[in-house]
C-alpha cells in the first residue's frame, strides 16, 4: 500500500547512507538530488530513490526545493517490488519512465564531468607553464607547485557505455507510448528493466564520484590553503607586472577565467575562498583602470551594438524564404527560458529537436541566400561558421569573440582546411563532390538512382550531374544533420544553436585554427610517416617507371563544423570512388576536447577503414597479408597464440571487452597508444600488437635509429632493415638504369627512394 507523505520546502527528506526502504512517488513540488559535484530537479511524476533499488542504502540526497507531496511505496526486498509490479501497471511504467531519465541525466553529467578533469588538467600545466614563462621573461623566480608531478591525465578503465545513453532515451520512448502495455503485461520485464537501470545507474554514479575526487586534487592546486597556489602565483605576477606592462592584459584575463572556474567546474566551495576573493578585487580597486583606450571602448561598443537582435537580423536576412520563421523564433525564446538546456523531460527534448529541424532549413536557405547577396550581414556570417542565432543565448562575452573571429575568417581552403561554409562554397563551385550519406553512397550514386528509378529525363540527369545548388542541397540533407551532431557529442541533449550553456573551455583556445590542424598532423607524420601515403601507379611517368608502385600523399580535407563539441569524426577515407583522392575529417570549430589526440584517433580509424577499402572483401583474410587481415586474425585467435603470456592474453580480453568486442574500436586504440607511446621509446604494446604496427605503420628512420637501443625492438628492427635494403637496392638499380640510358628520372623515383628509407622528402 502507498502511504501520502507532505513535506515543507528546504526539507532534507533522505541523506546519502540511509537505508533503502521504500520509494517515493511525487505527486506534487520539486525535489533537488544531490550526488558528488552537482546535482538534478525531479518533478511530478518522478520517483525519489528508483535509481537504487538495487543498493540497500541510498548514495544520494533528497532535498525538498519547495512544498512537496509523495506517495510512498515500502521497498523492503526486491520480492515487494515485484508484487506491486505486478498489482498496478500504471506505477511500474512511472517507475520505469523517472528511471530512464534519471540515468540519462546522470549520464550526461558524467560525460561533461570527464571532459572538464581533462580539460582542467591541460588548463593546469598550462597555465603553470605560462606563468614560468613570464617569470622568465621578466627575470622573476618562478615558485614551486609542489606535487604537481604527482598529478596525472585523468584515466579510467571503467566508464558507463557510450551506447547506454541512446538505449534509455530508446526505452523511455518506447514506454511514454502505448506500445508498451505489452511489455508491462509482465512484471518480470519491468523487474528487469528497473535491476538493470538500477546497476547502471550506480555505475555511473561510481565515475561521477571518481572525476569529482579527481577534481578536488587538481581544484587544490589552484586554491590550496597555504596559499602557495595558481591563483596566488598570477595574482602576485600582476602585481609585480603593473597595469603598464604588456603581459598585464592576458595575466588579469587568466585570473577572471580561473575565478570563473571556482563557479563553473573546480570542486570547490566559493565561500571558502570569499576572504583571498574580496582581497583580491579591494587590491583590484585601487589600481587604475586605464588599461582599456577610448578606441578599443567605442570598438566594443560597436560591436555589441550591431549584435544586438541577431536573429531578428538573421531572418530578415533570408526573408520569406525561410517559412518557418515564426515557428523558430518563438522555439529560440523557449529554448532561452529553460533553466536546464540540457534537460531531458519531454518537453525540452522535444523542443530541441525542432529546433534542430528548423536550424537546418534555417542553414541551408541563408547559405543559399548569401550566393546572390552583396553584403552579408555580420550575424548570418555566425551563423554559418559557428551555428550562432541568439546574441543572449550566447552571452555578450562569447558573442563579442566570435564576432571578432568571423570578421578575420579567410578561405583556408588551399590548405584543406575549411569551415562548412568554405566546403559548402567550394563544393558550389565544382572544387569538391558532396560526402557519402550514412548509407555509404554519394551524390553520382544518388543521381545513377534517379536514372535507374526513371524519375527524370536524361537532360534532366545531366543537369542534375552539373547543378552546383542540387549538391549543396544533397550536403546538407545527408551529411550535415549527422556530422553536426556527432561532433557536438552528447546526442541526447544536441541542440545546433551556439549557446553558452556548452562552452566548456575558453573559446579562443578551443577554436580550431589551420596552424592547429597541420601541427596535429605533423605530430603524427612525425611517428607514424605513411599515414597518408596510398600505392599507387605514377601515371605522369609510365614510359619510365613502367608499373613501377609508388607512394603518393594525400592529406585529408578537415570540415569544421558550426558547432561546440567534443568529437572527431573520420566521415571518409577516400573521396567517391577514387582511391587516390583526400579523405575527409570533420570537427567541431570549437573542440573541447585535446585536438591531437582526437587526430590520432581519427588516422587510427582512416587506416583501417583505407586498408579495408583497398583489400575489399578480403580484408580479413589473413593469406592476403595486410594490416586488417593480421590484426583480426591476432584478436581472433589471441587465446591460441604462443607468442603472448598468459598476462598479456588476459589483457587483451580485458582490452577486447572495453572496445565492446570491435576489432575496429580496439585497434584504435592499440594506435593511439602506438603514436602517443611506443614512437617516444615507451613500450606499452604486447609483442604481437607491436608487430603488426611496426610493419603496417612503421616508424620514420630517425625513431627507428633511437629504438636500436631497446632489446625489444631488436628483431622488428632487422627484419625492417633487410626489407628496406631490399626496396632501396631495387630502386637504386632502376635509377641507375634511367641515368645509364640518359633518361631523365623522374622525382616521384627519387622521393619514393626517400620514402623507402623512412625519409619522406616532404
Amino acid at each position: 500500500m502507498a502511504g501520502i507523505i507532505n513535506l515543507e520546502k528546504g526539507k532534507q527528506m533522505i541523506t546519502c547512507g540511509q537505508p533503502l526502504t521504500a520509494v517515493h512517488l511525487i505527486t506534487k513540488g520539486k525535489i533537488q538530488v544531490d550526488y558528488p559535484g552537482g546535482s538534478y530537479l525531479l518533478g511530478k511524476g518522478d520517483v525519489v530513490g528508483i535509481g537504487e533499488v538495487c543498493s540497500e542504502v541510498h548514495f544520494l540526497t533528497y532535498t525538498t526545493c519547495e512544498e512537496t507531496s509523495l506517495l510512498s511505496y515500502s521497498l523492503s526486498t526486491l520480492d515487494s517490488l515485484d508484487n506491486l509490479l505486478q498489482k498496478n501497471t500504471d506505477v511500474a511504467r512511472l517507475f520505469l519512465l523517472s528511471m530512464f531519465k534519471q540515468i540519462n541525466t546522470l549520464q550526461n553529467r558524467c560525460s561533461i564531468s570527464e571532459l572538464n578533469c581533462n580539460n582542467l588538467y591541460h588548463s593546469l600545466t598550462e597555465d603553470y607553464e605560462k606563468y614560468k614563462t613570464l617569470c622568465g621573461r621578466y627575470r622573476l623566480t618562478p615558485r614551486a607547485l609542489d606535487n604537481l608531478d604527482d598529478l596525472g591525465d585523468y584515466v579510467v578503465d571503467e566508464t558507463p557505455d557510450l551506447w547506454l545513453n541512446g538505449y534509455y532515451m530508446g526505452l523511455a520512448n518506447i514506454y511514454a507510448s502505448g506500445s508498451s502495455k505489452i511489455l508491462l503485461q509482465d512484471s518480470s520485464v519491468s523487474l528487469g528493466m528497473l535491476h538493470k537501470g538500477s546497476l547502471d545507474f550506480r555505475k555511473t554514479y561510481l565515475s561521477l564520484e571518481e572525476q569529482y575526487s579527481y577534481l578536488q586534487q587538481i581544484s587544490v592546486f589552484y586554491f590550496d590553503e597555504s596559499g602557495n597556489d595558481i591563483f596566488d602565483f598570477y595574482t602576485s605576477l600582476y602585481y609585480k607586472l603593473g597595469q603598464d606592462s604588456e603581459d598585464a592584459e592576458g595575466v588579469l584575463s587568466d585570473i577572471h577565467r580561473i575565478l570563473q572556474q571556482i563557479k563553473e567546474k573546480l570542486a570547490l566551495d566559493p565561500q571558502k575562498l570569499e576572504s583571498r576573493i574580496h582581497s583580491f578585487e579591494q587590491n583590484m580597486a585601487l589600481i587604475s583602470s586605464s588599461s582599456v583606450t577610448e578606441d578599443e571602448e567605442v570598438a566594443d561598443s560597436s560591436v555589441t551594438g550591431e549584435l544586438v537582435g541577431s536573429l531578428n537580423t538573421i531572418l530578415d536576412f533570408v526573408g520569406e524564404a525561410f517559412e518557418d520563421a515564426s515557428s523558430f523564433r518563438q522555439h529560440v525564446n523557449s529554448y532561452k527560458a529553460l533553466e536546464d538546456r540540457s534537460a531531458l523531460d519531454d518537453e525540452s527534448t522535444r523542443l530541441r529537436k525542432e529546433l534542430t529541424a528548423e536550424f537546418n532549413k534555417l542553414y541551408a536557405v541563408s547559405f543559399e541566400r548569401t550566393l546572390s547577396s552583396p553584403v552579408i550581414p555580420m550575424p548570418v556570417r555566425m551563423l554559418l561558421y559557428f551555428g550562432y542565432v541568439d546574441e543572449e543565448l550566447a552571452g555578450t562575452n562569447n558573442a563579442a569573440i566570435l564576432y571578432r573571429l568571423a570578421n578575420s575568417m579567410s578561405d583556408h581552403s588551399a590548405s584543406g582546411v575549411y569551415t562548412l561554409y568554405d566546403w559548402l562554397l567550394a563544393i558550389y563551385n565544382g572544387k569538391k563532390e558532396p560526402s557519402r550519406n550514412e548509407f555509404e553512397q554519394d551524390y553520382s550514386d544518388y543521381v545513377h538512382k534517379q536514372k535507374a528509378s526513371g524519375n527524370y529525363s536524361d537532360i534532366e540527369i545531366r543537369e542534375m550531374e552539373k547543378d552546383g545548388m542540387r549538391k549543396i542541397r544533397y550536403e546538407l540533407e545527408n551529411m550535415f544533420p549527422q556530422v553536426n551532431k556527432i561532433t557536438f557529442g552528447r546526442i541526447a541533449t544536441f541542440c545546433p544553436l551556439f549557446s553558452s550553456d556548452n562552452v566548456l573551455k575558453s573559446l579562443n583556445d578551443s577554436y580550431v585554427t589551420v596552424d592547429n590542424v597541420c601541427k596535429a598532423i605533423e605530430q603524427i607524420k612525425q611517428v607514424d610517416y605513411s599515414a597518408f601515403y596510398r600505392e599507387s601507379l605514377d601515371m605522369d611517368h609510365l614510359d619510365t617507371m613502367g608499373k613501377e608502385n609508388i607512394h603518393l600523399e594525400f592529406l585529408p580535407d578537415v570540415i569544421l563544423m558550426p558547432n561546440v563539441g567534443i568529437r572527431g569524426v573520420m566521415w571518409q577515407e577516400i573521396e567517391g570512388k577514387r582511391r587516390n583522392s583526400p579523405g575527409r575529417m570533420t570537427f567541431s570549430i570549437f573542440h573541447m576536447e585535446d585536438l591531437r589526440t582526437s587526430f590520432i584517433r581519427m588516422t587510427g580509424e582512416f587506416r583501417w577503414e583505407l586498408c579495408k577499402r583497398v583489400q575489399g572483401n578480403r580484408w580479413n583474410d589473413v593469406s592476403e597479408r595486410s594490416l586488417t587481415s593480421e590484426y583480426f586474425d591476432y584478436v581472433q585467435f589471441y587465446r591460441k597464440n604462443h607468442d603472448l603470456t598468459p598476462e598479456a592474453k588476459e589483457r587483451v580480453r580485458a582490452s577486447l571487452q572495453r572496445a565492446k568486442n570491435s576489432f575496429k574500436e580496439m585497434f584504435v586504440r592499440d594506435y593511439l597508444v602506438w603514436v602517443l607511446y611506443e614512437g617516444n621509446g615507451s613500450p606499452r604494446l604486447n609483442k604481437v600488437a607491436r608487430q603488426i604496427l611496426f610493419v603496417h605503420c612503421p616508424f620514420p628512420a630517425d625513431i627507428c635509429e633511437t629504438l636500436e637501443q631497446n632489446p625489444l625492438y631488436t628483431e622488428l628492427l632487422n627484419r625492417h632493415k633487410v626489407v628496406t635494403a631490399q626496396r632501396v637496392h631495387h630502386l637504386n638499380k632502376l635509377l641507375q638504369k634511367l641515368r645509364n640510358g640518359r633518361t631523365p628520372v623522374p622525382e616521384t623515383l627519387e622521393q619514393e627512394i626517400a620514402f623507402a628509407q623512412g625519409k619522406p622528402i616532404i
